[in-house]
């Protein structure tokens, strides 16, 4: 095991931004950088023997500054908050106090407002290499930042393990009750030279959806997955019958017991053998088929389309700070924000 620091020579808001390299004996390597706490390669040994990269990005750090990625931003295998997803009319209410967030998806607050966790330099404040390889970053976010409310502290490790596992562990903490929903943001392709992630079989342990707007904003009412092409309870491919101009874009409700870890979904694609298990302390998980991609230039200057990846987003509820019915994603002084998400390699032959 080993983790290695690299020094890119960028500098951000005078902040130096630093590639961390977590290596375990396996040669399985992912590389993040502390710009976002960006995935930008997860690489791996398929069933053919070869090492294969399963997350979309770039070949450099500057290309994720390129203002025509920016355009159409897809949030490529960053960490998003303060609060994901969605919420509607970008408007909260704590106590007897409202806040007013950035309109930055049509009416709505998406992924933090318009400068969110994933575009922050975070500090690097410990590293392991022992059974383990591990990187800690934190980013402190201070009161008021996109009208968030308080000045929230957050701790993100990635934690390498010998079984091909990779450990996403979040903390966090304020001084005055905020809202709170973080996830991370990669996109991933099991195929060993990428396309189309149709025929990626899928399958999701919830038997309930949130029904969403025209605005994919959910509006609090569950729909069961049963008779629906969004029932994955049992593997499909993802292409089986779903909507060809829409593909997927759901939050599903995992059939688990309220912060359980325990295991949400399972991709296999059957060229490269390889298996991604996706395990969460989480109430939900949202399946997004890359509808809106359109990305110039990505790893060795492939073209990214529409339906070219997956991403499988843990989380607590979208808009649930507007829906007293969900869990809540109010955080207090006296609180302690956790979650766990574990990426989970392994083969299918």
């Amino acid at each position: 095991m080993s983790v290695q620091q690299i020094p890119i020579g960028k500098i951000i808001d005078g902040e130096e931004v630093i590639a961390v390299e977590l290596i375990n004996s396996k040669g399985t390597y992912v590389k993040i950088f502390n710009y976002g706490t960006i995935i930008n390669k997860f690489v791996v040994k398929n069933a053919n023997g070869e090492m294969q990269d399963i997350v979309l990005g770039f070949d450099t750090f500057e290309e994720y500054l390129n203002p025509d990625y920016l355009a159409n931003y897809p949030y490529f295998g960053a960490i998003v908050g303060r609060y994901a997803n969605r919420i509607k009319n970008g408007r909260f209410t704590i106590g007897e106090e409202s806040y007013q967030l950035a309109q930055n998806a049509g009416t709505d607050t998406l992924h933090g407002g318009v400068e969110g966790f994933d575009r922050k330099v975070w500090d690097i404040v410990e590293v392991g290499d022992g059974e383990q390889s591990f990187v800690t970053f934190q980013y402190e976010s201070v009161d008021g930042e996109e009208n968030f409310p308080g000045n929230l502290i957050v701790d993100l490790t990635f934690e390498l393990t010998e079984n091909d596992e990779l450990i996403l562990s979040y903390e966090a903490e304020t001084d005055k009750a905020t809202a709170v929903n973080l996830t991370h943001h990669s996109y991933f392709n099991l195929a060993p030279n990428g396309g189309n992630i149709k025929n990626h079989k899928q399958q999701i342990f919830g038997a309930n959806y949130l029904e969403q707007d025209d605005n994919y904003s959910v509006t609090g009412k569950l729909i069961p997955v049963e008779g629906t092409p969004w029932d994955f309870t049992k593997p499909k491919a993802i292409g089986h019958n779903w909507n060809e101009d829409e593909g997927y874009d759901q939050t599903f409700v995992l059939d688990k017991i309220y912060g359980d870890l325990s295991l949400a979904s399972k991709t296999i694609e059957e060229e490269s053998g390889l298996v991604l298990s996706v395990y969460t302390t989480e109430p939900v998980a949202h399946l997004y088929t890359a509808k809106y991609l359109e990305v110039k230039n990505g790893k060795g200057g492939k073209d990214y389309d529409s339906y070219g990846a997956f991403c499988v987003e843990t989380q607590h509820h979208p808009n649930a700070v507007n829906i007293p019915e969900f869990p809540s994603t109010i955080l207090g002084p006296d609180d302690l924000y956790t979650q766990t998400t574990i990426y989970k390699i392994s083969l299918n032959r």
